[in-house]
């Protein structure tokens, strides 16, 4: 909390010494003596980082308890909380090896999220104590840039008793460098994503271009809206019409079939595409429900058609109107077929999902899956019988794609199953059990993903990417008591704790990339240019 004190407009007096400074002295943080810097330092970085507030919310806050900061001052003070969290943490760094060490050592979760052509952003968790322990902003996931981050992981915290990450083929070139003697795993949840795009993505991308070629969606919701701006008048309301097409009852007034009709059945196929179990293509396939919704409302559109009002000219041509868009969707020679086609992949997909028991059909978890507590070699055991599967099955032995998932699991299977692991520490043997999935840090990256959307209502994490420190998901450890009891180390709050940093006079490199990789001024452009050779080589012919 910040320390209660007087204040006249922007004029701040420390109730400890009696200081009296403009707040302009806040930015430089000047007073090393005075409390009063040190709280609203960090108030601001919680309120930003662990509140998820924007900075109007942050500068109305402190301005009820009489700071009077501006927009710029209060950005600056949210980089100076991550920079001297930094600090704090690089300090402790000793204090959390020794702590993972009493408790067996450490399992290195590693991750990374990026976006367009902003840094990549890899931090390294650890899956037993929580702690995330190193981030840093890379040029990309190939692995001589990973390499050196894991290098300093390796340096501060000694070799991982195992790693868990993605099937990519940097990180996987890296930690097979730097952690040769450690067991690698790979995230069952990854796994699953990767072969599920391997087997589902060009058929789904068939019916995804036929779907656009009829502009289906945005026909559909402007049906939608063409007829509820023509229902709305009417004295029987929405909400009791919703209740007779529930109940099958019939209508007082009958005109309102073909508009009611109209309205029902288009929304109900729209909402198709928003059906799913929160876990993300391949796992949701928004694109055929929206299909198979197609294909079973064709078959009662005849009846419909029969039994609509003859003098309500106007509500049958709207209802016709959805007729033409269905059957001309319905009627392209691409669409069923890979209609048809998809199902049965995205049936063995489920399959697979299913003796690997994560992230299953109409599961209640979402993304926060962790997979059920089977016994690893049961899983073991049901996907090798899907793997000979795809052998002995005719139509699946000759499919190119169901032979790149037998690629996919010969190549990483070695990877995914583990039995659980003795270790000896100081207080005797000890059993741990290695995540399954890598949800840990990709719950957290979605998090401030969601997190940044809600404060600056862009969905775009690119800026963001850019001009965020480092070791800002370091936030993430101060909800943990254990990491903030090693963090502070004698001290009782962290405002004591980055008064005494800042007195002794502490620095923290918080640059984001490093020098060499940066691009001079005008060069990006060009690096997106698709015909930069032939202009390099017009260059040099009339050089």
């Amino acid at each position: 909390m910040i320390t209660p004190f007087t204040a006249h407009e922007t004029i701040l007096e420390c109730p400890q010494c009696s200081r009296r400074f403009h707040s302009e002295a806040l930015r430089r943080l000047v007073p090393r003596c005075c409390n009063v810097a040190w709280d609203v330092l960090v108030f601001v970085g919680r309120a930003l980082f662990e509140q998820h507030q924007n900075i109007e919310q942050v500068r109305q806050e402190l301005f009820v308890r009489h700071v009077d900061l501006c927009a710029s001052e209060i950005e600056y003070l949210g980089q100076k909380f991550i920079t001297y969290l930094a600090i704090a943490h690089r300090r402790a760094t000793p204090r959390i090896n020794r702590a993972m060490q009493l408790s067996g050592g450490y399992i290195l979760h590693l991750d990374a999220t990026h976006e367009a052509d902003a840094p990549a952003l890899m931090t390294g968790l650890d899956s037993l104590s929580q702690f995330v322990l190193a981030n840093g902003k890379l040029p990309s996931e190939r692995s001589e840039y990973i390499i050196p981050f894991l290098k300093r992981l390796r340096r501060d915290y000694g070799e991982p008793i195992a790693c868990v990450h993605d099937m990519g083929t940097g990180i996987l070139k890296a930690v097979a460098a730097v952690f040769p003697n450690s067991r690698d795993f790979i995230c069952h949840f990854h796994f699953l994503r990767d072969v599920g795009k391997d087997l589902i993505e060009p058929c789904y991308s068939k019916l995804r271009s036929c779907l656009r070629t009829h502009a289906a969606t945005t026909k559909f919701s402007a049906l939608v809206r063409q007829v509820r701006q023509q229902l709305e008048p009417h004295s029987i309301g929405a909400q009791q019409l919703a209740k007779l097409i529930q109940r099958a009852e019939p209508l007082s007034d009958m005109a309102l079939l073909p508009l009611v009709s109209t309205y029902s059945l288009a929304l109900w196929c729209l909402q198709g595409k928003q059906n799913g179990d929160g876990y993300g293509f391949p796992f949701d396939r928004p694109l055929l429900e929206f299909a198979q919704r197609l294909l079973i409302l064709i078959e009662y559109l005849p009846d419909l058609v029969q039994r609509l009002p003859a003098k309500d000219r106007t509500g049958n041509r709207i209802f016709y109107k959805l007729v033409r868009q269905v059957i001309d969707v319905v009627q392209d020679p691409v669409f069923e077929p890979a209609v048809e086609e998809l199902r049965w992949r995205c049936r063995l997909f489920d399959d697979l999902r299913e003796k690997m028991r994560i992230a299953l059909p109409d599961g209640d978890k979402g993304l926060n899956d962790e997979g059920s507590s089977q016994a690893m070699d049961n899983i073991k055991k049901g996907v090798g019988q899907f793997r000979r599967r795809l052998d002995t099955n005719t139509k699946f032995a000759d499919d190119p794609l169901c032979r790149k998932v037998a690629k996919q699991i010969d190549q990483y299977g070695a990877k995914l199953f583990t039995d659980p692991i003795e270790i000896n520490t100081p207080t005797g043997a000890a059993t741990i059990y290695p995540q399954r999935t890598n949800n840990i840090l990709e719950q957290f990256f979605r998090r401030q993903r969601r997190e940044y959307r809600r404060r600056t209502g862009n969905n775009s994490m690119r800026k963001r990417l850019q001009t965020m420190l480092a070791d800002t998901p370091l936030v993430k450890n101060l909800s943990n008591p254990d990491y903030v009891d090693i963090l502070l180390h004698g001290n009782s709050t962290l405002e004591e704790l980055f008064a005494e940093i800042e007195m002794n006079g502490e620095k923290c490199d918080t640059k984001s990339v490093p020098d060499t990789e940066r691009l001079l001024p005008g060069f990006r452009p060009l690096s997106n240019l698709p015909s930069l050779p032939e202009q390099i080589v017009r260059l040099a012919t009339t050089g």
